[in-house]
């Protein structure tokens, strides 16, 4: 039995593939690719893990995806001969939720404005404005107090990742930059790998359940 592999793979509203083939993902359909499969060459990509995916993407429009045919696996992709499109679902509410939910995670690390917190955990736009403000205003403070004392480089870049999350507007940079600072803030390199997998997971189950709901 040829083997499969299911993953995300995220564009924008216009579901076009990128590079010039200008075909439409749709649901229900297979797209195969001419030539042998090859990693960031030819073929069609996903990514096992969403998180990985946002990082891919052009937009906030997530298929979930089938591959199949000379699967190839890199670190954070995956290509095949085909392209199997199973599902799909508008991100960009769920992704806003999740960066929030990435930036409570280690909010701990910093001393964060009440309003900075208000706003992650309620996601009141009314209060993104005052959010950011605050958040930015903390970042540059922890980061001139990090230069005397290497020991809060963890504050700072938890603020970081907490005023991205709440300014940014592309939701799915938002989810991205917050993961990927709330790794460096845990223990930088050795660290992201393991905050890679675990936001990966709620990532992939936020999505998934929202899948399913629309289709019961």
């Amino acid at each position: 039995m040829e083997e499969t592999i299911l993953g995300w793979w995220f564009c924008d509203e216009s579901r076009k593939l990128k590079y010039g083939d200008n075909r439409v993902a749709t649901v229900g359909e297979t797209h195969v690719a001419d030539g042998e499969p090859e990693l960031c060459k030819n073929g069609l990509h996903a990514s096992v893990n969403a998180l990985d995916a946002c990082g891919y993407g052009r937009g906030a429009t997530a298929f979930r995806v089938e591959l199949k045919g000379n699967i190839k696996a890199g670190a954070d992709k995956v290509v095949a001969k085909s392209r199997t499109y199973l599902a799909v679902i508008d991100a960009e509410p769920i992704l806003r939720a999740f960066s929030r939910r990435v930036a409570l995670d280690v909010i701990h690390l910093w001393d964060a404005p009440q309003v900075v917190r208000e706003y992650l955990e309620t996601g009141d736009e009314s209060k993104k404005a005052a959010a950011r403000d605050a958040a930015w205003d903390a970042a540059w403070d922890a980061a001139r107090a990090a230069a005397w004392d290497a020991a809060r480089a963890a504050a700072r870049d938890a603020a970081r990742a907490a005023a991205r999350a709440a300014a940014r507007d592309a939701a799915w940079d938002a989810a991205w930059d917050a993961a990927w600072d709330a790794a460096s803030a845990a223990a930088w390199d050795a660290a992201w790998d393991a905050a890679r997998d675990k936001y990966g997971v709620w990532l992939n189950e936020i999505l998934l359940k929202s899948i399913e709901k629309e289709q019961s």
